[in-house]
């Protein structure tokens, strides 16, 4: 990325091959870009759940992680109410 970055900055000097490399190697890393390899099975259900839910598979499993790191205690809880508010519970 830092040869494209750099024929941006002096794109007058670039040759049209050079360009068309630098695009193209961009292009490669830019389709790569957030792939997350799953075995079938579990990639069948993940998507399978998503369509069912109406929600892109990419943000299911951002849910997925970040729940599973807060219930492990890897992120904090999530403030969900204020500390003023109204509590229920049994009590």
């Amino acid at each position: 990325m830092y040869e494209l970055e750099m024929a941006a900055d002096h794109i007058a000097d670039a040759s049209r091959a050079d360009l068309q490399v630098m695009l193209r190697r961009a292009a490669l890393m830019l389709r790569n870009v957030g792939g997350l390899s799953l075995d079938p099975y579990t990639d069948e259900v993940l998507s399978g759940l998503a369509a069912e839910m109406g929600k892109p598979k990419p943000a299911l499993v951002e849910t997925i992680v970040s729940e599973w790191l807060v219930a492990n205690a890897y992120l904090p809880v999530p403030r969900a109410l204020d500390e003023d508010g109204a509590v229920e519970g049994n009590g």
